[in-house]
């Protein structure tokens, strides 16, 4: 598996595991370790979280698994998030869904998903949402504090565009090492609006979220949905894959901004066509054919 160097000392593996929809698929403590084994074997270390993720149960979920077998720890990655807060029945104190990004709340999630993982740290902290209350100073603090107490190693964001990006960095000393933004075929607004430029700018790999447009390209009847869909099975049989997720991942992965895509799936063969990806050939008239059919139009 390629990896992806984002500090000197931390890299990911090039397939990201996502653990949003963990709780979903009701999973015993020992299938999500079979799970995680499976992944670790394939050459996926890098695995994502959020505080938030199955209404706050998925990072425990997670570390339960976890606990079974601790001497995984050192063979992974774990990214989780922090910064939104949702009305739930495990968070009644929550009055309405909203965004807390001050230095209480960073350093009060952290301790928590410690605790869910069973672990002393995490490996990367991203803010989860642009906090339009943002106060970048205590954010600035918050990283500062968990950096020297060893409990979070580097720190990114999630769906920051230029502006949002730019401003935190600014109050930092040290580097956001990566942006978590959707990416797919399907959505092209952060290639548009020149967030994935920005990664380039700052020499950042950025995470992918729902490469596969959240299953969109597979089930809608929309027209977009289905120019792509035609245009997929196309390339899909000029390039030897055997699905179009597989040319869906390739497109992202061929792209020079060296996007990590992230599979959030617990089925080991979705998991498998993600890795697949990562050995299809994909030229630039491909590529851009596959951009074309999303756009509806050729490029200027």
């Amino acid at each position: 598996m390629e990896r992806i160097r984002l500090a000197e000392d931390l890299t990911f593996s090039r397939i990201i595991h996502g653990l949003w929809r963990l709780a979903e698929w009701n999973y015993s403590k020992e299938e999500i370790l079979n799970l995680i084994e499976f992944c670790l074997e394939n050459g996926i270390t890098t695995f994502d979280h959020a505080d938030i993720y199955g209404s706050y149960t998925c990072e425990k979920l997670f570390g339960d698994a976890l606990k079974l077998k601790p001497e995984l720890r050192d063979k992974m990655e774990i990214v989780t998030k922090c910064g939104i807060k949702l009305v739930s029945n495990n968070r009644p104190e929550h009055r309405i869904k909203h965004y807390d990004t001050s230095k209480k709340h960073i350093i009060e999630s952290v301790n928590r998903s410690l605790q869910n993982f069973q672990t002393d740290y995490i490996d990367v902290l991203l803010i989860h949402r642009p906090d339009p209350f943002m106060n970048p100073e205590e954010v600035a603090e918050a990283f500062a504090r968990l950096r020297e107490e060893g409990k979070v190693r580097y720190f990114g964001v999630s769906n920051f565009k230029r502006s949002q990006f730019n401003m935190l960095q600014s109050y930092l000393d040290f580097p956001l090492v990566t942006n978590q933004i959707e990416i797919s075929a399907y959505h092209l607004e952060n290639i548009e609006d020149g967030t994935l430029d920005l990664c380039q700018e700052k020499r950042i790999p950025p995470m992918a979220w729902s490469p596969l447009a959240g299953g969109r390209i597979f089930t809608s009847n929309d027209e977009k949905a289905i120019r792509l869909r035609q245009t997929l099975e196309k390339i899909k049989g000029e390039v030897g894959t055997t699905s179009i997720d597989e040319v869906l991942y390739a497109w992202l992965l061929v792209h020079p901004a060296r996007i990590m895509p992230i599979v959030g799936s617990g089925k080991k063969e979705r998991i498998e066509s993600a890795i697949r990806a990562l050995n299809v050939t994909m030229g630039r008239e491909q590529w851009f054919e596959i951009l074309q059919s999303s756009m509806g139009h050729q490029v200027p």
